[in-house]
């Protein structure tokens, strides 16, 4: 069973997002598979050679927005890498500029084979409202930005126990 262990506040500066956006057209359950085709076709290397930003971490995202009002038709799955706001981007590949702010972050513990540390985003708004991080920033179009965090080695590395640690961040509204 999955659990949030750590709950915290972070700063970014602004930064460029770049990857590929899928939509729920593109889910078979989950986006697995379309994480596999990442792999297959060492598409975060072509985004690693950009030289990310040495004042973050820079793992691998799975980055998502939608209104939260129309989930089903606004929500949108990227996967890619955050890199510095004046990054060329490659063919291929999209974009998505960020200010700089702050997110919350959850670090959340579990078993990554059976998928349950994947399904605690209810969980992990009601730890951020728990620690008066509770106002989330939206864009101009009211759409919300939050994102999964593969950090190496705290994902890539299992315990004792065979757990990884998932961060699960989303951005928070100044005000």
């Amino acid at each position: 069973m999955a659990e949030i262990i750590k709950v915290y506040k972070e700063h970014l500066p602004s930064l460029r997002f770049i990857g590929k956006c899928y939509t729920n057209a593109d889910r078979t359950g989950g986006f697995g598979h379309k994480w596999m085709e990442w792999f297959r076709n060492g598409w975060f290397e072509k985004l690693e050679k950009l030289n990310g930003d040495p004042n973050i971490e820079n793992s691998y995202l799975g980055f998502m927005r939608c209104n939260s009002n129309d989930i089903e038709n606004t929500f949108e799955y990227w996967i890619g890498m955050f890199l510095p706001p004046d990054t060329s981007v490659p063919d291929g590949y999209d974009f998505i500029d960020l200010d700089e702010g702050s997110i919350g972050v959850c670090w959340i513990k579990g078993k990554e084979d059976d998928g349950s540390i994947y399904g605690m985003h209810d969980e992990c708004i009601a730890k951020f409202q728990e620690h008066g991080m509770g106002n989330f920033q939206d864009d101009n179009e009211k759409r919300i930005c939050f994102f999964e965090r593969y950090n190496c080695p705290r994902f890539s590395e299992k315990d004792e126990h065979g757990n990884v640690i998932l961060d699960y961040c989303i951005y928070l509204s100044e005000l």
